[in-house]
């Protein structure tokens, strides 16, 4: 069975950021709920080590999920790790001048998250056109990810795709705003079905939603190796309750509004939208 199906993992680098942006979940997990607080951190190298050796080639790997993936002190090194595989992060853009030399021509995507009343709108706009004008033709393929009410008409001169994203609530994903999420006709989360997202810990979930509590957590790869955690005892029996429809019986997806496929908001319709099922 090997790791059949899976399509996308996140590896998170690091759980540390450089921004506080007043969408964030960890933000208020913070200020409201301390005892909920992440440690923040990075992954151990050997650790990015190991997973790189379990991974099927041609899938995508993530380099972030909670925190900034190019404050990782060796981010360069760690994607280099794993050459056979889609690489990409999602990123605040704070660093992509710093670090261009260690993103260009080495990471094959690249999003970079622009959200509505952004204090440090401009300055993050003036870095995205220095990478830009830096990178040039060369990978990788850089998009544009405006979250929420972001006006896109300075940013489509820039050549990148745009991507619009609907805001909900920083605890989770539920609560859209404006639009409802899309429920894919098979009525199974598709982030369920091939995704998996692996902590700084080590350890691993069913997804990269928002998880404060580790309701997601199905695994340990100090412990235990992908391809046991995938096809796992836990992940079967919660693939079970998807295939009777019944997401309220697992603890993450009892509250969780999302299925897998990325809604886009009607906030510009002369915006290019694509919906990744």
């Amino acid at each position: 069975m090997a790791l059949s199906g899976l399509g996308c993992i996140n590896v998170e680098l690091t759980s540390r950021c450089n921004k506080k942006c007043w969408i964030c979940g960890r933000r208020k997990v913070d200020k409201d709920y301390p005892e909920l607080a992440l440690k923040y951190g990075d992954m151990d190298f050997a650790l990015v080590k190991k997973i790189a050796a379990q991974l099927p080639p041609n899938i995508v790997v993530q380099f972030h999920k909670d925190g900034e993936a190019l404050l990782y002190p060796r981010f360069g090194d760690a994607v280099k790790l794993f050459p056979n595989q889609i690489k990409n992060i999602v990123t605040n853009g704070k660093l992509i001048v710093d670090k261009a030399d260690e993103i260009i021509d080495n990471l094959d995507t690249l999003s970079i998250s622009v959200f509505e009343n952004d204090e440090e709108e401009d300055e993050q706009f003036e870095l995205i056109k220095k990478f830009l004008k830096i990178k040039g033709a060369r990978k990788p393929y850089t998009s544009l990810r405006l979250i929420g009410d972001v006006d896109s008409t300075k940013y489509k001169p820039l050549g990148c795709l745009i991507i619009r994203r609907v805001l909900h609530a920083k605890m989770g994903s539920f609560n859209y705003k404006k639009r409802d999420p899309t429920i894919p006709e098979i009525g199974i989360c598709w982030d369920f079905l091939h995704h998996l997202c692996v902590s700084r810990e080590g350890k691993v979930s069913i997804c990269v939603r928002f998880d404060p509590k580790s309701l997601g957590v199905i695994g340990d790869l100090n412990s235990e190796t992908l391809d046991e955690i995938w096809n796992g005892p836990k992940r079967m029996e919660w693939m079970g309750c998807h295939k009777e429809g019944r997401r309220d019986k697992i603890p993450l997806c009892s509250y969780c509004q999302f299925w897998g496929v990325p809604t886009s908001s009607d906030h510009d319709n002369t915006d290019t939208k694509r919906t990744v099922l």
